[in-house]
């Protein structure tokens, strides 16, 4: 027996651009109240987006707001909250002059608008000194200067000068968390450098293209 029709309304939103069809692409799902679980995941694998951003208003103002991926929940995802305060200003479900109160498993954000912009506000994460593993030494070119690890288990190193990896492919994943080198540290404005950021992950993290 077939579920009776659901209407939802979805929208896809380039951040960090203005250019159609470029920059990163988000959908957006605005809801009238809660779904299940498995319901936002499935929605999320046919939208085949890296993240499909799920929303509905909250009695205090605000919006509820979660992130999926094809595969997976996660817990923060900052081009997918713009879209979705881009949508509630566009759609004018805000006042062009409110504020977007987002509660999400990562704690309350809030976007702004100022002007042809959106300034969002994002926790930050404190970070403690770890030693990296043997399997990501052996891919840089000198010892880091700092090496940090997040709560989430995310692993940020500091390079000075620039790692070989500024050459590894896309592909290169001996190291268990996502990680990023930078080529240059603080210097004075004069002496500022150009800084590498690379990111890698492992490739179970990737999720598959959805037929």
């Amino acid at each position: 027996m077939l579920s009776p029709p659901v209407s939802v309304s979805f929208y896809q939103v380039d951040a960090f651009t203005n250019t159609p069809f470029a920059g990163n692409p988000a959908a957006v799902c605005l809801l009238s109240a809660p779904q299940d679980d498995d319901w936002l995941q499935k929605v999320a694998a046919e939208m085949n987006l890296s993240e499909t951003a799920f929303l509905h208003p909250r009695p205090d103002g605000s919006y509820q707001l979660r992130w999926f991926t094809p595969t997976h929940e996660v817990a923060l995802c900052g081009h997918a909250t713009l879209a979705s305060a881009h949508v509630l200003w566009t759609e004018g479900l805000l006042a062009p002059e409110a504020s977007a109160q987002f509660k999400t498993e990562s704690g309350p954000l809030v976007a702004r608008r100022d002007g042809s912009w959106i300034t969002m506000d994002f926790p930050t994460d404190s970070v403690t000194s770890t030693d990296l593993p043997a399997s990501l030494l052996e891919g840089l070119a000198s010892p880091p200067r700092h090496s940090r690890e997040t709560p989430g288990g995310t692993t940020l190193c500091t390079v000075t000068p620039p790692p070989r990896s500024a050459n590894f492919p896309p592909t290169w994943p001996p190291c268990p968390r996502s990680t990023g080198e930078a080529s240059s540290s603080r210097l004075p404005p004069r002496r500022r450098r150009p800084t590498l950021y690379r990111d890698f992950s492992p490739p179970a993290w990737a999720f598959p293209k959805i037929p």
